[in-house]
């Protein structure tokens, strides 16, 4: 049954020109008016949900048509619309930067898009830029543009005096430090790292409250997915520790779902403070920034000692970048020495300043095909044997080795549990044949 729900696609022609900043603010700002809203980012993102949740009150899905494929994202769409007042679409770099890109989102959903553009340095040829930006793809559905770091009242009639009539010209946001969200090298920071995010959430709703933009966008008509998938349950009574924390943050909302789907009961617990593992079957060692605090993992020696006696005992770990880097012998700063880790995985990492991966990949594992995503800033040298290379989805990355070490399979794949959930499923079983392909 199709459902009606106001929803927006927030996009814009690059990266770093205030999308997260103007989506986040809009929720906020709606949800102070009384309305539900849900908020979804486009591609794979960990960073940009954590600050949206907070500014929604509610978890941030991911919309993925590669890697979790049309129907996955039709159903999150179709659940939300029949929850909600409100729906909100971050878009990912520019509109139409990647395949796929936001624009075959926004097209394949028909979802109006809010462009935003930062005019800081420019005047008149922001009519042009706007222009360009929204008739560029025929068939997508336009609200308006909205002008970021805006300098003056008079720099807002410049940027607005060679705008086509077509293009709704709906406000501006000022240039002020105050409505911007810090930054490191993968990203946002962590909204736990931001001790003044609500208050600039607030900010940024009130600067939003005196545009257009208050008042709900057209409502879009939402179908359900065309084929539901069927999740096993092979996880039931099954116990996960996931790691989660500041140093182990990297978790798609959809995956936790996947896992508590199967049955699985998750339980959480920090590798920075927790000195032992909570009771449990199987971990989850997610990525995350545990170059951030190497002294402090470290440090804490027992906690590495529960985790390598849980690998002793045959239990299932599936370790992702930032986990792959703590289980290894050793991780270092770019400038710094090497700091011992867990020592599970006989290997070394080191920092770099420069990006050694990006981009979505497939893997072929004994469990099955599983679709992900890459994006690190470290270098590892390792001495195993791969099990399976990833394939990139494009040319321009590199395949990231999977490495398996009785139930341990870690590499620096972020993978999308939802692309085959069954698969997903059997990494944490202790044996792998449990369950169908």
């Amino acid at each position: 049954m199709t459902v009606q729900c106001p929803a927006l696609f927030i996009a814009a022609p690059a990266s770093g020109q205030g999308k997260t900043t103007v989506t986040a603010g809009l929720a906020r700002l709606h949800r102070r008016l009384g309305r539900r809203v849900r908020i979804f980012k486009t591609g794979p993102d960990f960073l940009d949900p954590m600050t949206l949740a907070r500014a929604a009150g509610a978890p941030v899905y991911n919309l993925d048509l590669w890697m979790g494929g049309e129907d996955h994202c039709r159903a999150l769409l179709h659940r939300a619309a029949r929850e909600v007042d409100l729906i909100l679409v971050e878009g990912v770099m520019g509109l139409y930067d990647g395949q796929p890109s936001g624009a075959d989102l926004a097209e394949r959903f028909g979802l109006p898009l809010l462009c935003v553009i930062d005019a800081a340095a420019m005047a008149q040829t922001f009519a042009a830029l706007a222009w360009g930006l929204t008739s560029f793809r025929p068939g997508l559905r336009l609200a308006g543009v909205l002008a970021n770091r805006v300098g003056s009242a008079r720099h807002a009639t410049m940027l607005t005096e060679r705008l086509p009539a077509e293009i709704p010209f709906l406000g501006a946001l000022s240039r002020d430090a105050g409505l911007e969200l810090p930054h490191r090298h993968l990203g946002l920071w962590q909204a736990a790292e931001i001790a003044d995010l609500d208050a600039r959430l607030e900010r940024i709703a009130d600067a939003l409250a005196t545009t257009p933009l208050g008042s709900l966008p057209a409502p879009v008509t939402f179908g359900p997915a065309a084929i539901q998938r069927v999740v096993a349950t092979g996880l039931a009574g099954v116990r996960i520790g996931v790691a989660q924390d500041l140093a182990f943050s990297f978790l798609y909302a959809a995956n936790l779902d996947t896992l508590r789907a199967a049955g699985a009961e998750l339980r959480f617990f920090s590798p920075l403070d927790d000195r032992e593992l909570p009771p449990c079957d199987a971990l989850y060692l997610p990525g995350g920034y545990p170059e951030l605090y190497l002294d402090r993992l470290a440090a804490n020696t027992a906690m590495k000692d529960a985790i390598r006696a849980h690998q002793a005992a045959g239990r299932p770990i599936l370790a992702e970048c930032g986990g792959l880097l703590y289980l290894l012998d050793s991780l270092a700063a770019a400038d710094g020495d090497p700091v011992p880790m867990v020592g599970l995985l006989p290997g070394r990492a080191r920092m770099q300043t420069r990006l050694a991966n990006l981009g979505l990949q497939r893997v072929t594992l004994p469990e099955g095909e599983l679709r992900g995503h890459c994006f690190h800033h470290s270098s590892a040298e390792i001495d195993l044997e791969p099990i399976a290379r990833a394939a990139p989805l494009h040319e321009r990355g590199a395949p990231e080795p999977v490495y398996r070490l009785g139930r341990l399979t870690a590499s620096y794949l972020h993978l999308y549990f939802p692309s085959n959930p069954n698969a997903a499923i059997r990494l944490f079983i202790r044996l792998s044949c449990e369950i169908p392909v």
